[in-house]
């Protein structure tokens, strides 16, 4: 099977500061998996340097057997990327439905989430589809960021601290999303500061130092390794 995100020996910089350092791992088609860490570990620069969004870079991705590396950010997203950023990235003088609306299906994927769908999966977009970006709350923000990716048809999801900062209800229902989606077939690759919400969804966590992996955990191992973890995240 061809895996649908392949990293070997990752280097990536910003400017003249050398930020990743060989990182190598691969996530198959359906899994999820998250990137654990301190702050400034590399998690969130192995996100962008997937879709080209560091300085240089070099070393080898390959999406679904497709070499990356070399790539502008718009012809990557075409792989069937979505890239959900811990900024979220919503317009506030538009609507919560024209932010949906906004990005266009990518093509050769196969078609996204219809606006149905999306609606059923995240039923407060609904309530609040007329209201501006700047009047949704944070939780509301960060489903609209991901829902938006949802409807170009991209298959592979690169999410950024989706939960950081929410209400516990809304952790919940973020969570709950990730399963269904799980479900769906989607793979999905997270960066999570909150153990415990990452801790029953992925199959497998790789904690990252240094712009370094340094550990790799199988979801069937993390009872096991737990005082490890704690060493390592101070979780």
């Amino acid at each position: 099977m061809t895996a649908a995100l392949d990293i070997e020996n990752l280097q990536a910089w910003y400017g003249e500061s050398h930020i990743l350092h060989g990182v190598s791992f691969t996530v198959q088609p359906g899994e999820v998996v998250t990137l654990l860490g301190r702050n400034g570990a590399g998690r969130t620069t192995t996100l962008r340097a997937i879709m080209g969004l560091t300085g240089a870079r070099t070393g080898s991705i390959k999406v679904n057997g497709v070499e990356a590396i070399r790539l502008p950010t718009h012809r990557i997203a075409h792989l069937g990327i979505g890239y959900c950023p811990e900024e979220r990235g919503i317009f506030a003088s538009l609507s919560a439905e024209e932010n949906l609306m906004l990005p266009p299906q990518l093509s050769g994927h196969g078609a996204g989430m219809s606006v149905a769908e999306i609606y059923e999966m995240f039923p407060n977009l609904y309530e609040r589809r007329h209201s501006q970006g700047t009047r949704l709350s944070g939780g509301e923000q960060q489903m609209l960021a991901v829902a938006r990716i949802l409807r170009t048809g991209a298959r592979l999801l690169l999410l950024d601290e989706i939960s950081e900062g929410l209400a516990p209800v809304i952790v919940q229902a973020l969570a709950k999303m990730i399963t269904t989606l799980k479900a769906k077939g989607y793979t999905i690759v997270m960066v999570e500061q909150n153990f415990r919400f990452a801790a029953p969804l992925a199959d497998r966590f790789y904690v990252m130092e240094h712009g370094r992996i340094v550990t790799t955990i199988a979801a069937a191992e993390l009872q096991a390794s737990m005082p490890a973890l704690t060493e390592l995240l101070g979780v």
